[in-house]
């Protein structure tokens, strides 16, 4: 059994499969996990063991509180006993005894942690300059991978995350960036999940927070914005008035079949100003009157 346990090169870390079944236990602990064989360990590391224990019960107070281990609910405690992962995956919570000459271990929080991508210039599928930063929201599920499978899990997603709003934006549009926010939160959230897999980290939510446009870009856009706005408000006017027009000629014609209502309408246009309060006196003056004077 010595020589089954996969190596990891100087700077070449292995990547172990996700485990098939429901237990806690990764696969990577899987293979290591003890088989009832007298050989895991080797001889001399029975015989440290032995040695180890002897010790303990020679200071066994000492021991005791040496090994006797305490980690919160939301920690949980990886064991490597020899340089090797202890059989049963991470501990926790609670209370827990290691064999202090041989053992050691590593606490590993399962919170949920947010952080900030920092702001990212990326050039856009039709070659605008924006500069974009979003927050992630992630947690350890895994403990036992978090630790074998990754130097630094926290380190390695933060790297991801930059890379991957970086990629994901690089294909997308000025316009789509903009009207298209939670759909790209939700592809970055797809992918960093299935890359941070092996790590055990758990991607729950991404977010973009800001899109900084360039100061020339904003004032090309703002008056873009502006000459449509006023190019609607004069098709509105002039719509407008097109309609006037349209109800003072019905009103015209109506008027022209009966030729008293145009005295009616002298009499409330001066009732509406004498209303107002107004030193001005209107006179009125028939139209036909005029015309027989012209006429003569």
């Amino acid at each position: 059994m010595e020589g089954s346990r996969p190596e990891s090169g100087s700077g070449n870390n292995k990547v172990y499969p996700k485990p098939n079944g429901e237990g806690a236990v990764s696969a990577y602990n899987q293979n290591i996990d003890i088989s009832g064989e007298d050989t895991e360990y080797g001889c001399c590391g029975y015989a440290l063991m032995g040695i180890s224990v002897f010790i303990m019960i020679l200071i066994f107070p000492i021991a005791l509180c040496a090994g006797i281990k305490v980690v919160q609910e939301y920690e949980r405690a990886v064991i490597f006993r020899l340089g090797r992962l202890v059989k049963g995956g991470a501990k926790g919570p609670g209370i827990f005894f290691i064999i202090p000459c041989t053992d050691e271990y590593r606490k590993v929080d399962l919170r949920t942690v947010s952080f900030d991508v920092p702001p990212q210039e990326i050039l856009t599928k039709d070659s605008v300059t924006i500069s974009v930063d979003a927050v992630v929201y992630y947690r350890v599920q895994d403990a036992t991978m978090s630790i074998a499978n990754v130097e630094n899990a926290d380190g390695a997603t933060r790297l991801l995350a930059q890379t991957t709003l970086r990629n994901m934006l690089g294909t997308k549009s000025l316009s789509e960036v903009l009207t298209d926010r939670e759909y790209i939160s939700a592809g970055m959230q797809s992918t960093l999940d299935e890359a941070t897999d092996p790590w055990g980290i758990k991607v729950e939510r991404v977010e973009i927070k800001d899109v900084r446009l360039p100061v020339q870009l904003q004032r090309a856009m703002a008056a873009e914005a502006e000459a449509a706005r006023e190019a609607r408000a004069k098709v509105i006017a002039a719509e407008g008035e097109m309609n006037a027009s349209r109800k003072l000629k019905e009103a015209a014609d109506v008027m022209s079949e009966s030729p008293n209502s145009m005295q009616l309408r002298y009499l409330q246009t001066l009732t509406s100003i004498s209303a107002e309060k107004n030193s001005t006196i209107i006179f009125p003056l028939p139209i036909d009157m005029l015309s027989t004077m012209m006429k003569k």
